[in-house]
C-alpha cells in the first residue's frame, strides 16, 4: 500500500514537471535565439550529409566549439518531426529534446535525494521543487546542451551510490562455501558500477562545466572508504572509471587530435585575463550566491530579469537546510538521536556540498555576464535536494512544537497553500510575465523566425536575397544571426539554399543581387 501511494505521488510530480516543460512549447519561448538555431542546422546538415563526407559529429567547431552529443540527438528527432509537420523545421521541435531531460532530471532529483537521505518526504519535497523552479523550467524549454548536465550528473551520482548500497548488502549475505553464487555477485556489482560510470561519463558529452564533476565523484570514492574499505571501495571505483572512460573516449580522442578546442572560450572569458583576479573572484563568488536569493541573471533569455532565482519560501527552507547540514557535520552521532546529527545526513551534506560547489566553480571563475543562470545550471540539483531536505526537517520541528496544541491541523494546510503558492507563481512567472514580456521575444530573435517564414512563403522560383547587416560571430562568413532564418528556411547548406532560391549576402555585395529579387535585410 505504502509503495503505491509512492507511485502515485512520485507519478503526480513528474506529471507536473512535465505539464511545465512541455505546455505551449510550440509559442513559448517565441522566437529562436541564432545559437539553438545553429545546433538545428548543424544538426540538419549532418542529417543531408551522410558518413564518410558528413554525418554526426562528436564535435562541432563552429559557434566557439559544442559537444556534439544534444546536437546528435536534436537531429533525429529533426528526421522524424519535420515530414510530420508539414515539412518545415520549427523552434520547437529544437526544444523537445530539452523538455525530456528536463523531466528526466526532475525524476533523477527524487531517486538521488532518497539515496542520500532515505525518506520519501524529503525525496518528494526535493523533486517538487525542481518540477515547479523557474530556473530549470526555463533552460528546459531552450534548445541548449547544458540541460543534459544536470540530468546525467544525478543519474550518474544515483547510480554510484545505488551500486555502493548493493554491494554492502550483498557483502552482508552468507555465501560461505557458495563460490558460484559469490561469483554471480561480483559480476553483478561489476556489471553495475559500469553501467554507474557510463552514465556518469555521458554528461562529458554535455556542456564544458561537467568536466569539474569528477572531483565529485573523488569525494564519494573517499567517503566510502572510510564506510567500507579502500580494497572494497576500489573494486567499484575501477568498474565506474573503466564506464566513464569508455563513453568518453571518442571526445578524449577528438580533444587530443584537436587540443584547440578543449576551453573553447574558457581562456576568453577567464578572470585571470582581467587585471584583478582575486578581486573579480570575490565579487563573482558573491554576485553567484547573491542570484539565489536578492538579483539573479539579468539577461531576458536565461531568466526573469534580475528576479532570484529561488522563490522566496524555497529560499528559505534551502538556508535553513544549509544550516542544519553543517550543526550535523559538526555534531557526533553517538549523541545525536534526531535525524538532522545522524552520520547518514552528514555524508548527503557533503556530497551535496561537494556538487554545489563543484558547479560553482566554473561560474565565479569566469568574468562574463555574472550572475550567470546557464553556467550555473549543475547547482541546480544540490540546491533543490538540500532545500527538500531543510523544508521536510523545518516541518518537523514545527509539527512536534505544536502537537500540545489542538490547532496543529494548521501545519498541513499552510504547507499545502505554500506548495500550490510555488507552483501557480511558477506559472504566472514564466507563461505570463515572462513569456508574453516583448524583452523575451526580442532575447530570442522573433523577427528572423518571422522573416524566415514570410521567405517560405513566396514562390521559390523568385530569387530571394538577405542582406545580412546584423553583427556577430561568423558562421562560414555570415554573421550568426542569419543561424534562424537559415532554420527557419532550412537554407544552411548551399544545397538547400539553390532549392528554396535564398541567397544570403553581406551589405558590401548587395550590388550584385540581380533585377527581379526579393531582397529582405536583417538588421
Amino acid at each position: 500500500m505504502r509503495s503505491l501511494r509512492t507511485f502515485f505521488i512520485f507519478a503526480f510530480i513528474l506529471f507536473i514537471a512535465a505539464l511545465f516543460r512541455l505546455y505551449a512549447l510550440d509559442t513559448t519561448p517565441p522566437g529562436l535565439y541564432p545559437d539553438e538555431a545553429m545546433n538545428g542546422n548543424n544538426a540538419l546538415e549532418a542529417l543531408e550529409s551522410p558518413p564518410p563526407e558528413g554525418g554526426f559529429k562528436i564535435f562541432y567547431p563552429e559557434n566557439n566549439g559544442r559537444e556534439g552529443l544534444f546536437i546528435n540527438i536534436q537531429g533525429l528527432f529533426l528526421e522524424t518531426l519535420i515530414p510530420l509537420a508539414g515539412g518545415n523545421p520549427e523552434p520547437w521541435m529544437l526544444r523537445l529534446p530539452s523538455a525530456l531531460f528536463g523531466i528526466i532530471t526532475v525524476a533523477g532529483v527524487f531517486f538521488l535525494a532518497k539515496e542520500l537521505f532515505k525518506k520519501n518526504s524529503i525525496a518528494f519535497l526535493s523533486m517538487f521543487f525542481i518540477a515547479v523552479n523557474f530556473w530549470h523550467i526555463n533552460f528546459s524549454r531552450i534548445g541548449f546542451r547544458a540541460i543534459m548536465a544536470p540530468a546525467f550528473l544525478v543519474w550518474g551520482l544515483y547510480l554510484l551510490l545505488f551500486t555502493f548500497r548493493k554491494y554492502r548488502e550483498w557483502n552482508d549475505v552468507p555465501l560461505a562455501g557458495d563460490a558460484p553464487k559469490r561469483q554471480k555477485l561480483r559480476i553483478k556489482n561489476a556489471a553495475l558500477s559500469l553501467f554507474a560510470g557510463a552514465v556518469y561519463g555521458l554528461g562529458m558529452h554535455s556542456y564544458i562545466a561537467y568536466r569539474a564533476t569528477p572531483f565529485i565523484v573523488a569525494v564519494i570514492f573517499f567517503l566510502y572508504a572510510l564506510k567500507i574499505g579502500w580494497k572494497s571501495m576500489g573494486k567499484i571505483a575501477i568498474w565506474f572509471v573503466l564506464g566513464a572512460i569508455i563513453v568518453s573516449l571518442p571526445l578524449i580522442t577528438y580533444f587530443i587530435h584537436n587540443p584547440q578546442d578543449f576551453l573553447g572560450r574558457t581562456s576568453e572569458v577567464s578572470i585571470f585575463s582581467s587585471s584583478s583576479p582575486l578581486g573579480e573572484l570575490g565579487m563573482n563568488t558573491l554576485k553567484t550566491v547573491g542570484m539565489l536569493f536578492f538579483v539573479g541573471d539579468s539577461n531576458w533569455r536565461h531568466n526573469l530579469s534580475g528576479a532570484p532565482e529561488l522563490l522566496w519560501p524555497v529560499a528559505i527552507v534551502f538556508l535553513f537546510g544549509t544550516v542544519i547540514g553543517i550543526k550535523a557535520f559538526f555534531k557526533k552521532p553517538d549523541v545525536q538521536h534526531d535525524a538532522s546529527g545522524s552520520a547518514e545526513v552528514r555524508f548527503a551534506f557533503i556530497t551535496l556540498l561537494a556538487s554545489f560547489f563543484t558547479a560553482v566553480l566554473p561560474v565565479v571563475f569566469s568574468n562574463e555576464g555574472i550572475p550567470h543562470a546557464l553556467r550555473s545550471i549543475l547547482m541546480i540539483p544540490p540546491i533543490f535536494i538540500i532545500a527538500g531536505f531543510g523544508g521536510v526537517t523545518l516541518y518537523e520541528w514545527v509539527r512536534d512544537r505544536l502537537r500540545r496544541f489542538s490547532w496543529q491541523w494548521i501545519l498541513p494546510l499552510v504547507t499545502c497553500l505554500l506548495l500550490l503558492f510555488i507552483a501557480t507563481t511558477a506559472y504566472w512567472n514564466y507563461f505570463i510575465v515572462w513569456g508574453e514580456n516583448p524583452n523575451t521575444a526580442g532575447a530570442f530573435s522573433e523577427k528572423y523566425v518571422t522573416m524566415g517564414r514570410k521567405l517560405n512563403a513566396i514562390p521559390q522560383n523568385i530569387p530571394k536575397y538577405v542582406i545580412v547587416e546584423a553583427g556577430g560571430v561568423l558562421a562560414r562568413g555570415i554573421p550568426m544571426p542569419s543561424q534562424t532564418v537559415m532554420f527557419i528556411t532550412d537554407t544552411f547548406t548551399k544545397r538547400g539554399q539553390e532549392e528554396k532560391n535564398i541567397h544570403y549576402v553581406l551589405p558590401n555585395n548587395a550590388g550584385s543581387i540581380p533585377e527581379g529579387s526579393f531582397i529582405t535585410v536583417l538588421r
